[in-house]
């Protein structure tokens, strides 16, 4: 395939970070379907409008995602994306790989497709980019056969549920992440391979509030470490880091800044919780937002309760007409319980998925339907009671609606009563 003119792609190779045209010409060298991204980019680039295609429905037999539909609208001036179908491989929790793992996966997209790899998407999988439809069933087939892995969610399904390092990695996960999301992939092959929701649906797993996967954000379904007590506090540590003995660990800080418990600590407390009482830190826990502040900042002072779980919460999503929106916190603490197969988290995931695909329109998210219907229903059928944290702002409607339920002997009555005392 011969190489395009491309001044305008080039032109991304001449800033100071290392650039994605370079890889791609150099992949060319081998593959030359690479040529035809090129051209066909630098073509948009000119037009400013894409040369793809709208998706397309394109698979691997038995399976409905796990691969994501690409055609060239101009296939006579770049032949070598006619077809570029990109493949999503289910990644390992925590994406941990053995490097000989790596090796095969790679020289098995070097025989069928372009060689070129997204390490890794946003959704978490690994992203295969570019192959044929003719090359797409011997790909799977080698894929599970040889390799033992399989494709990740993509369209209206459940996607491939990710997590971060949890207990593997980290002192402040308060559950085994890569547990609890390994067992749900497992556990919901036909959500992830068959879709059958109103639209896609992401589990996100965080082991403590740092969020490293950013859950809170990209996830319709959030599970994020927490602790039910007290944070534990070692006075000689505190007095350390006070004293200079041992430098803080969080914040964007210069050596020659020392630090001060006032201004790094006390006063970036979001409820402003925690207070210097002489030599001793003291902290109002049942005001604490379990926000990890000042246990990033002071971590061999300060550490995580010993009752740990989860908070789950729900409907994150980043939607072009709208923008984006943090998931609302539903269920303040569940515990994360392996020895039961983890039955209690199952049992919300399946109440919401009942009523989500009831009540939810065409590619409308969880937290599009939980908006669209309000919050109050959404508390209800999931049988929480609400809190003042569930609040924004204060109710500025001065009505109140009851249900008949609500309301002892019912509407009825009352009605009954308010047309007796008027037909008097």
């Amino acid at each position: 395939m011969p190489k395009h003119d491309t001044p305008l792609m080039d032109e991304l190779e001449s800033g100071p970070w290392p650039s994605f045209v370079t890889d791609l010409k150099r992949q060319a060298e081998t593959k030359p379907e690479c040529w035809d991204i090129l051209g066909q980019m630098e073509l948009s680039f000119k037009d400013r409008i894409t040369h793809w295609k709208h998706g397309g429905i394109v698979g691997v037999f038995g399976y409905g995602g796990g691969i994501v539909g690409r055609y060239s609208d101009s296939p006579k001036q770049f032949p070598g994306v006619a077809h570029f179908h990109t493949v999503r491989i289910n990644q390992p929790s925590s994406k941990f790989y053995s490097t000989a793992k790596l090796r095969a996966i790679c020289d098995l997209w070097e025989k069928y497709g372009s060689g070129m790899t997204n390490m890794h998407g946003s959704t978490g999988d690994m992203i295969l980019l570019g192959t044929r439809t003719e090359n797409l069933e011997p790909l799977f087939y080698d894929l599970t056969h040889d390799l033992n892995q399989d494709l990740g969610g993509s369209g209206s399904n459940l996607r491939t549920p990710a997590c971060c390092l949890g207990t593997a990695r980290c002192e402040w996960a308060c559950y085994d992440t890569a547990s609890i999301c390994h067992h749900l992939t497992m556990h919901y092959q036909d959500e992830i391979h068959r879709p059958a929701f109103p639209y896609k649906f992401k589990f996100k797993f965080s082991g403590c509030p740092n969020d490293c996967v950013a859950s809170i954000a990209r996830s319709d379904f959030s599970v994020i470490g927490t602790w039910k007590d007290d944070i534990r506090i070692d006075q000689a540590a505190v007095q350390g880091y006070i004293k200079g003995e041992y430098k803080p660990n969080g914040g964007a800080r210069t050596e020659s800044k020392a630090f001060d418990m006032e201004a790094d600590v006390l006063a970036l407390c979001p409820t402003k919780c925690m207070r210097m009482k002489g030599d001793e830190l003291q902290i109002d826990n049942s005001n604490c937002t379990r926000c990890m502040h000042c246990i990033n900042m002071m971590p061999r002072a300060l550490r995580p309760g010993k009752q740990q779980g989860a908070t789950i919460l729900c409907g994150a999503k980043a939607p072009i007409l709208y923008g984006a929106q943090l998931a609302t916190m539903i269920i303040p603490f569940i515990e994360i319980n392996p020895d039961n197969e983890y039955e209690e988290v199952i049992e919300v995931i399946e109440t919401i998925w009942d009523w989500w695909m009831e009540n939810g329109k065409n590619r409308e998210r969880l937290g599009e339907t939980m908006q669209r219907v309000g919050l109050p229903t959404f508390l209800k059928v999931m049988d929480v009671t609400p809190i003042p944290q569930h609040i924004k702002i204060p109710r500025e409607n001065p009505y109140v609606f009851w249900s008949d339920e609500e309301v002892p002997g019912g509407f009825e009555r009352d009605i009954r009563e308010f047309r007796k005392r008027h037909a008097q």
